[in-house]
């Protein structure tokens, strides 16, 4: 009876021994399949941030090759204004020495050198002007190109921070915003926006907005990428740029010209008008103000 009771003792405590086992297994089995599945989502994830940086370096690649091919443009084409009016000078000192050789000449010959003097004068002043102008175009494509690659490049703000930055630089004022997901429009800034749609799993939104009374609707557009909008009342085009994505909201800021046209217009004649230093007292200087930031 005693061994008969021991064998079921010792069977119980096998059994407990391999339920233990058994238990401790299948927790180990799914800590292994959770932590796989978190590293396929993280690695997903950095894939499809990878593809977003990759299609914005192409388009940024894109817009300066353009920049520099119209610059390339412009450099040819006042090279052969500058071939044309050397010729034109070669033509002139020619007729002037043909006039010095030719001496006292009748009536006739005098006037069609005159007509001819004036004819390279005119296309002298025409070949000025044009090269005047295409000189201007270059210097305003270089600027451009300028702007651009440094638009492109590093004056894109991820974080806060850097928008901080950007800010005290002083080159162009910076308005954040928060926006939820709404059929109704809210004013930030220069501009008027609404949030239709959010994909927080591949990073990125849709967004009306309403410009000089039009409504424009962008959609799909990535997270850090960069919306360029031309107003009447602005110079330079308006930037929007959303930095963050949640599944109902968006957060991000707009880039707008510090100064109007008309104010820099306003400005350029204040400066070229000479007044007594005593009819404007010195003020201090105006401390750059800190970004607004819209209340969520």
């Amino acid at each position: 009876m005693a061994e008969h009771f021991e064998e079921n003792e010792s069977s119980k405590e096998t059994g407990f021994a391999a339920f233990g086992a058994n238990r401790w297994l299948l927790v180990a089995v799914i800590a292994l399949v959770v932590v796989t599945g978190i590293a396929l989502g993280y690695g997903y994830r950095q894939q499809i941030l990878v593809g977003h940086l990759t299609a914005q370096q192409s388009m940024s690649n894109a817009t300066i090759g353009e920049m520099q091919g119209q610059l390339s443009a412009v450099t040819a084409k006042l090279n052969d204004m500058t071939a044309a009016q050397q010729a034109a000078e070669q033509a002139k000192a020619h007729a002037v020495a043909t006039k010095a050789a030719s001496g006292k000449k009748g009536p006739s010959e005098s006037k069609r050198l005159k007509e001819l003097q004036a004819r390279i004068d005119d296309q002298q002043k025409e070949l000025k002007e044009t090269q005047d102008l295409v000189a201007k175009n270059r210097a305003d494509l270089e600027g451009s190109l300028s702007s651009t690659k440094d638009e492109l490049n590093g004056s894109i703000a991820k974080t806060h921070e850097e928008l901080i930055v950007l800010q005290k630089r002083g080159e162009r004022n910076y308005f954040e915003f928060d926006l939820s997901k709404s059929k109704q429009f809210q004013r930030f800034g220069p501009l008027t926006l609404s949030l239709r749609r959010t994909d927080a799993k591949h990073m990125n939104y849709d967004l009306s907005m309403v410009v000089d009374d039009n409504q424009l609707s962008k959609k799909r557009v990535n997270l850090f990428e960069p919306i360029w909008i031309h107003t009447e009342n602005e110079s330079q085009p308006v930037q929007i740029v959303v930095n963050k994505i949640s599944k109902t909201s968006v957060h991000g800021y707009i880039s707008a010209p510090k100064y109007r046209p008309s104010e820099l217009a306003a400005s350029d004649a204040s400066a070229a008008t000479v007044t007594p230093v005593a009819e404007h007292p010195p003020q201090q200087p105006e401390q750059n103000p800190d970004i607004p930031k819209q209340p969520e």
